[in-house]
């Protein structure tokens, strides 16, 4: 398909390109670039994205699809086309499904019904332990044939440090990152929401920032002793933001991520009984929520990913301590990013390209997350000014869970171009 992209403010972050040109794209990858281009032929579609953003194709490095096994939250399709509408044209499955992605059969699964299903690019990240149970090694080096471009123990941490250290120089040796879920499983201790003075006042078991803080040091450790590269998961805390920073002074291979939920909510916006505050870490202080804000301005943190957790209706209808933790974020990410930091002036729009589809692809080690001549032609197309007001109904994904159900927001995905096929296009 040749599609012509005309009048755009095109931003690439790998060569720092930010200005107003065209794009042509023909058989999957970008033709030609330039301030205006005319066809001899006429394209198939000719998009004018005056006014808007035109980035590399967003790329989520952390997304729970559900499948397989619980595929009542979400599944591959679902979650793809989520993706699409959110303008990820790459979303990165956790293993932590049921049964766990611990071999390379169960990948394949996911790939191959991603391939013939999905309108986006799946990949499926391996676990670090059978089933999860922090033993014994999974199949790590079987998983990496099978093209796992990470692994992780998301939705835990290995406890096991001994055994954690061997699947990092496993890592290490394949040059594939390791996402650490930084929880001291002994500390937490049935907590649900922020140990702090909203607990106490709620009266709910809280999770410390330790909780957190003691792993994510005890993994940069390991990243420094192994030589593997480690991408700290929904960073939450202020200590988290320091212990990184000091890490990349000691040029240690350490990058961090922060969502959404976690750079805009506080544990004090929490309206009592309404699960969708509920989430795994929690939502934290102010003083934390400004850390990570600080952190993302000033480079500290290299990515921001959604953690999009889709449950269903009855399991997020329990109480605050049964519930599960969670929320969906792919539909959302673009426009709250939008609203909290580019408007805001936190980061320039160059800078959110950088952080949600360059810095994601580099950690992965993929050819994507760039605007460049003969690059695959994933796109996502942005307007900047659109207001509107979200609406958990109009979700692509299963899940509705979102604390920002009714928020008014300002920025939208217009076009989602994957691989030069358009896979959403605003109605």
């Amino acid at each position: 398909m040749k599609i012509l992209i005309k009048n755009g403010r095109i931003l690439n972050p790998s060569d720092q390109t930010d200005k107003v040109g065209d794009i042509l794209v023909e058989d999957g990858v970008i033709k030609e670039i330039n301030e205006k281009l005319e066809c001899k032929e006429v394209p198939e579609k000719i998009i004018d994205a005056k006014g808007c953003y035109v980035m590399p194709g967003l790329i989520d490095l952390h997304v729970h699809l559900r499948d397989p096994g619980l595929t009542y939250k979400e599944d591959i399709v679902t979650g793809a086309k989520a993706g699409a509408k959110g303008g990820f044209t790459t979303i990165l499955a956790m293993p932590n499904t049921k049964p766990v992605i611990d071999c390379a059969d169960r990948v394949n699964y996911v790939h191959n019904k991603a391939k013939e299903l999905a309108p986006i690019h799946v990949l499926q990240i391996g676990a670090v332990t059978k089933q999860q149970k922090g033993e014994e090694l999974a199949d790590i080096e079987d998983m990496i044939q099978a093209g796992i471009p990470a692994i992780s123990e998301d939705g835990k941490s290995v406890m096991n440090t001994k055994l954690y250290k061997e699947a990092m120089k496993i890592a290490a040796k394949h040059d594939i990152p390791v996402f650490a879920h930084c929880e001291d499983q002994n500390m937490v201790n049935g907590g649900c929401v922020n140990e702090d003075e909203k607990s106490k006042e709620l009266g709910l078991p809280g999770i410390s920032n330790a909780v957190e803080d003691i792993i994510v040091a005890r993994d940069i450790v390991l990243a420094k002793e192994t030589g593997a590269s480690l991408h700290l998961c929904h960073c939450s805390t202020k200590d988290s933001v320091r212990m990184i920073e000091l890490a990349k002074a000691e040029k240690l291979p350490v990058t961090g991520e922060v969502c959404p939920h976690h750079f805009i909510l506080t544990s004090d916006d929490m309206i009592p009984g309404d699960t969708n505050y509920k989430m795994n870490p929690p939502l934290r202080t102010k003083e934390d929520r400004d850390a990570l804000i600080q952190g993302l301005k000033e480079g500290v943190f290299d990515v921001i990913s959604t953690d999009h957790a889709p449950h269903s209706k009855e399991e997020k209808q329990r109480s605050m301590v049964e519930a599960p933790f969670g929320i969906v974020g792919l539909e959302t990410a673009v426009a709250l990013t939008m609203t909290e930091l580019v408007h805001k002036g936190v980061l320039t729009p160059l800078q959110m390209a950088e952080k949600m589809s360059y810095n994601p692809a580099k950690i992965i080690h993929s050819d994507r997350g760039r605007l460049e001549v003969g690059s695959p032609a994933d796109i996502t197309i942005i307007d900047p000014e659109k207001e509107y007001i979200i609406d958990s109904k109009d979700f692509e994904s299963k899940g509705k869970n979102t604390p920002f159900d009714g928020r008014k927001v300002k920025g939208a995905v217009k076009v989602t171009i994957c691989d030069g096929e358009i896979v959403y296009i605003e109605e």
